[in-house]
């Protein structure tokens, strides 16, 4: 039997991004606040610091800060007439673990979604007409707007340190931002990263084709910053060391380096690591919320009650503790009813290789996670979809990471893969090769969910997170399209020899790296037969349950969803203390 400790007025699951916010907001408000953090704590300083830091098989080959594929995976299938197995090592995704959660490993590229994207459905049928969207696709608008949304947004940009060039300041175009951007309050509060020299040839090359190129957004400090939280974040140094890394140098943004060290200096809060919650219990009705149950560090099963329960894990294993818990109707893509697990979408990325002769010095090793130079042309809605019978857009760049010798040694098609004509290749290329990276938008589709797998189990024996996705027809017009595009570019840039271009194609595999962007299972709506909460984060079935982070998305948008994930949590948190806390109970009826 589960031990009981005494009540708390808020247990929140997960100490990432939208747990950190979310707890700090209702802790300063008078709230008791546990996080319940399944990992181990994780902080800058000294479990980031140089050289131990500097470890590419342990954090990119040994998923050092991911998710522990051995004691909780997901399954995956590509549709219903498979049987689905599970991911053993991480390939597709890289779903975080550990205090900070994927916001303690991510790159740091910074982009707000675009007001279309919040409209999708309506904006697209009145454009173009309903004959746009293929049958089989079931995007939906969300229930509420980019407008109502910029003023969170700009919250989190002043506390992660942002760093760009605005393009669009309340409606006045910016010269030397992106001219596509929606409205924002205000500038960045950093300037823009520095451009190394890949991505310049890129810029170069699409400005000379008529297009419009700019500096990658990114949460990486450009220079010394105090965030709005009062913390002090140091400048990037380009040390390449940045996706699959923590930061050792107080330059990108994390819930540790911009937040939790505010917040747990509150009384009311607190962090609890070693916490895997299993469940939310509910009350024998299955309207209410008791607490959750967890197991901690000892593996002893503990129960801890709560007014408030607040998911705040990565966003499809809110879903799997949706499931797990039996709160809403699991989504039965047989017959298009229930909404858990509705609407699961990855993202459409592609590229194109590129190969320099020997004189185009690339220098792959001098990056950083976001630093990149990006075209929005056919972003969203930026072009006129019309004649290419497709909905959605993606953004092209050159984006210059890490050139870590054991992940990074590009070599052209047809080259050996192992012996001395492989070596030779490599040192032939690995200094005069590049990529254009393609990130497209995703559609859900009836046939794309997630649900409980119904043969693997975890550690603790609950059924597996199960993945059924493929992609739709229309990603796979999409993903040509922007590929050409992409190619052209490529070969316009100086120095190029050859060009490889990659298009999606069917069928999805997860035992290749796409995005760590899934979103979709527990998406927001105006329809309780459509959605599993309402516009802030609340659960129709049980309405002392609240649900953060891309889960949330009817779709995804072509855009990195952190921006969007943070603003929605100040979104969310807001309601909660100006009207759930004063009066606890359905926010929209």
């Amino acid at each position: 039997m589960a031990e009981a400790l005494p009540k708390v007025d808020v247990a929140i699951v997960g100490g990432g991004w939208t747990g950190a916010i979310i707890g700090k907001e209702l802790a300063a408000a008078g709230q008791r606040v546990v996080i319940l953090e399944r990992g181990e704590a994780r902080w800058p300083s000294p479990d980031f610091q140089g050289p131990n830091v500097h470890d590419e098989l342990k954090y990119t080959r040994r998923h050092a800060l991911h998710q522990n594929a051995a004691t909780e995976t997901f399954t995956f299938r590509n549709d219903t007439r498979q049987k689905a197995l599970p991911m053993r090592r991480w390939q597709f995704a890289y779903p975080g673990t550990h205090l900070g959660g994927a916001g303690n490993h991510w790159s740091g590229a910074y982009y707000r979604f675009d007001p279309t994207d919040f409209n999708l459905r309506s904006h697209y049928n009145e454009r173009y007409g309903k004959a746009i969207f293929d049958d089989d696709l079931m995007s939906q608008d969300w229930p509420l707007t980019y407008d109502e949304l910029e003023p969170y947004f700009d919250r989190f940009d002043y506390l992660v340190g942002a760093s760009g060039q605005a393009g669009n300041i309340k409606g006045q175009k910016q010269e030397g931002g992106n001219p596509f951007e929606p409205w924002r309050s205000r500038p960045y509060p950093n300037p823009p990263m520095k451009v190394p020299h890949a991505p310049a040839l890129f810029g170069e090359a699409a400005r000379k084709l008529g297009y419009h190129p700019y500096v990658q957004p990114s949460a990486l400090c450009t220079r010394p910053y105090v965030n709005s939280e009062g913390l002090h974040m140091s400048a990037c140094v380009y040390c390449g060391f940045c996706s699959n890394f923590g930061c050792e140098h107080f330059a990108k943004a994390s819930p540790q380096v911009c937040i939790l060290p505010v917040a747990m200096k509150l009384k009311t809060f607190e962090l609890r690591t070693g916490a895997h919650v299993l469940r939310v219990e509910l009350t024998d009705d299955k309207k209410h919320a008791r607490g959750v149950t967890y197991v901690d560090a000892a593996g002893k099963e503990v129960f801890q009650p709560a007014d408030t329960v607040v998911l705040c894990a990565f966003g499809v294993n809110n879903v799997r503790l949706l499931l797990l818990s039996g709160i809403g109707k699991p989504y039965d893509p047989d017959t298009d009813t229930g909404v858990v697990g509705r609407n699961y979408t990855h993202q459409t990325t592609s590229g194109v290789n590129l190969f320099f002769d020997e004189s185009v010095n690339i220098n792959p090793f001098m990056g950083a996670g976001a630093v990149a130079v990006t075209m929005d042309d056919f972003s969203a809605d930026n072009f006129d979809h019309g004649p290419h019978k497709f909905v959605g857009g993606g953004y092209l760049q050159i984006q210059v990471v890490s050139g870590a010798p054991i992940g990074y040694h590009p070599t052209p098609k047809g080259t050996a893969a192992w012996g001395s004509e492989w070596k030779r290749a490599v040192q032939r290329y690995y200094n005069h090769s590049a990529s254009i990276t393609i990130t497209g938008s995703a559609q859900p589709t009836r046939g794309t969910n997630l649900s409980l797998d119904p043969t693997y189990k975890d550690a603790w024996g609950l059924p597996l997170l199960r993945v059924t996705y493929d992609f739709p027809d229309n990603d796979i017009r999409l993903s040509a399209f922007l590929t050409q595009k992409g190619d052209e570019i490529g070969k316009a840039m100086r120095g190029v020899v050859a060009t490889e271009p990659g298009p999606r194609k069917k069928p999805f595999t997860a035992t290749a790296y796409q995005s760590t962007h899934l979103t979709g299972g527990a998406i927001m709506g105006d329809d309780p037969q459509t959605s599993v909460v309402n516009r802030f984060g609340q659960v129709w079935d049980v309405p002392n349950v609240f649900v953060t982070g891309a889960s949330l998305f009817p779709q995804n948008s072509n855009y990195n969803p952190t921006a969007t994930v943070g603003a929605t949590a100040y979104w969310i948190v807001e309601k909660i203390k100006a009207d759930y806390l004063r009066s606890p109970g359905p926010l929209v009826t």
